[in-house]
């Protein structure tokens, strides 16, 4: 794009941007001639990634801003009237970032517009209440308004279709050509008004619906901690706890209201360094069972237990332990159906439903496929996500997850045990699955696709002195997985050594996920076996780190 191209494009653009603040920064920008910038606003549009849009708020279409939604808004609404959803419902939540709200008071104007029915959840709630609002108001579609995790710049666009699940191919596909189809934001209807903005119904619904997850009856013993983390989860997660008859949760008080800017902590994610040091610290103050932390939207569940053998006594669970001890939970609640998992998660899953019977399947990375597992019961992936109601909620739920995994700490609890026992037996009778991450965030995108082509053009022999005896280009499809942009390497001997690379579909970061399976004979083996494996994966991050050139 030449620099007089670049400019005709970014004038245009501001010609009809209907939020002032992104126009004084567009114009801003023009007037100072700041061309790389201008670059990088306009090198091309905000792609459908593993969790439909995200990006940095600011003024051009590689942002997130009202041009940019009004315009996915009209293409969805194309796309719904195209597969004969003429006026159908389209319901509308969001949560409390910077934009949200007028995010999504532009989507219910824009399907009003439209000829489609929209209704707008009553305020910030967190995105498990939208996506049970969908299947439970028989929407045709849904729209979240989040960036969930990311920092606090940034914001995001989820799409539900009628069945409660995130849009998957072809739908992404065919509303991105429909959004390329909007010549003009002039050409899109915005009435005033005329959508509904809903009441607390939706809300008191799921919240009855909460109770369904666990056995009546059941021990309601265990002491949380909880934060927020700054979002949206407070006034849920609280109201789901005291409805099931657990102790109310003690307050992070610091991170329990939402606030734009998360001033806490450097990412609003439980997984990033430093997020759960409020948390542990009223923990030492009160000394619960467990530690509890939703992310901002509150889709995700943090589980930290008691750890002497750690600074500060806490330790986070990863999340393919939390997974395990869910699955581990329901099977004996005698839950019946499909356990799913994502492939970048613990093969543990695997291991746990074939001993109990049930059905078992890996998908393709994001809930948007988890959900969509016939006969679905249990699904999870290592990023925190688990889905424990797949009736009520067919995608990640934050709050629900919170409310199974403390009535596992009850149970456990009133048998003398604790969660951290639970993770031992299955160690004992599956093995040791030991996981890491190698999560590169970058903030050249071309580092990324240089890593992945290297990896493809040259890919490792040997990983932590073990040889690669599979390496496969998951751009080709397996037999069970349609193609995704990733690496899967299978390492020799009785370890079961795993590593799946892949670009993030949510931010600028490669993510490496290692998995080493240590046998065990009895208890007294899991010291040496966690050692063993702490040792591997050390090993595979350093060797595949020089091997992707990072």
């Amino acid at each position: 794009m030449t620099q007089d191209d670049l400019l005709t494009r970014a004038q245009a653009w501001l010609a009809e941007d209907p939020d002032s603040e992104t126009r004084e920064e567009l114009a801003r920008l023009i007037e100072a001639g700041a061309t790389d910038e201008l670059a990088a606003r306009f090198s091309g549009t905000l792609q459908f990634g593993t969790a439909g849009l995200r990006g940095e708020i600011g003024a051009g279409p590689m942002r997130m801003n009202r041009s940019v939604v009004i315009r996915a808004a009209a293409g969805l609404a194309a796309y719904l009237k195209a597969k004969g959803q003429e006026g159908g419902l389209v319901v509308i939540g969001y949560d409390a970032r910077y934009k949200s709200a007028d995010f999504a008071r532009d989507t219910a104007a824009v399907m009003t517009g439209a000829g489609l029915r929209a209704a707008v959840l009553p305020r910030p709630l967190p995105t498990p209440v939208l996506a049970y609002a969908i299947r439970h108001l028989g929407a045709v579609a849904g729209v979240e308004v989040t960036a969930s995790h990311n920092p606090p710049r940034d914001n995001g666009y989820k799409v539900y279709l009628g069945d409660g699940s995130q849009i998957v191919p072809p739908a992404d596909a065919e509303i991105a050509a429909e959004i390329a189809a909007v010549r003009s934001l002039h050409d899109v209807p915005r009435p005033e008004s005329g959508w509904e903005t809903l009441g607390d119904e939706v809300l008191e619904a799921y919240l009855e619906r909460t109770d369904a997850v666990l056995t009546p009856g059941s021990p309601r013993t265990a002491r949380t901690v909880y934060t927020a983390m700054h979002g949206v989860g407070k006034e849920v997660l609280t109201a789901a706890f005291g409805r099931a008859g657990f102790p109310p949760p003690a307050l992070v008080a610091e991170q329990a209201d939402p606030d734009p800017a998360f001033p806490t902590v450097a990412f609003p994610n439980p997984e990033e360094p430093g997020a759960m040091d409020l948390a542990f610290e009223a923990a030492r103050a009160v000394d619960p069972d467990i530690v509890i932390a939703n992310d901002p939207d509150a889709d995700r569940c943090a589980v930290a237990v008691p750890d002497a053998h750690v600074e500060g006594g806490w330790r986070m669970l990863r999340g393919d332990e939390v997974g395990a001890l869910l699955a581990a939970h329901l099977v004996h609640k005698g839950a019946t159906g499909v356990f799913a998992e994502s492939i970048v998660s613990s093969s543990l899953l695997g291991r746990i439903a074939e001993a109990a019977g049930v059905g078992y399947e890996e998908t393709l990375t994001g809930f948007k496929w988890i959900a969509r597992v016939d006969g679905l019961r249990y699904g999870y992936e290592e990023a925190l996500g688990y889905c424990v109601d797949p009736e009520g909620v067919r995608d990640k739920d934050g709050i629900t997850a919170a409310l199974l995994v403390t009535e596992l700490a009850s149970v456990l609890k009133e048998q003398g045990r604790t969660l951290t026992d639970l993770l031992d037996d299955l160690a004992v009778a599956h093995g040791l699955h030991a996981t890491d991450q190698l999560s590169v965030r970058v903030e050249d995108l071309s580092i990324i696709a240089n890593a992945m082509a290297t990896l493809r053009e040259r890919p490792p022999v040997r990983l932590a002195g073990l040889t690669v005896v599979s390496a496969e280009d998951l751009t080709k499809g397996t037999e069970s997985l349609p193609p995704t942009d990733g690496l899967r390497y299978h390492l020799e001997g009785a370890y079961r050594a795993r590593v799946i690379v892949r670009p993030s579909g949510t931010e600028p970061k490669l993510k490496c996920y290692l998995e080493v399976v240590v046998p065990v004979g009895d208890g007294s083996e899991l010291a040496t076996a966690r050692a063993t494996g702490a040792e591997v994966l050390a090993a595979i991050k350093r060797d595949l780190s020089e091997a992707a050139g990072l």
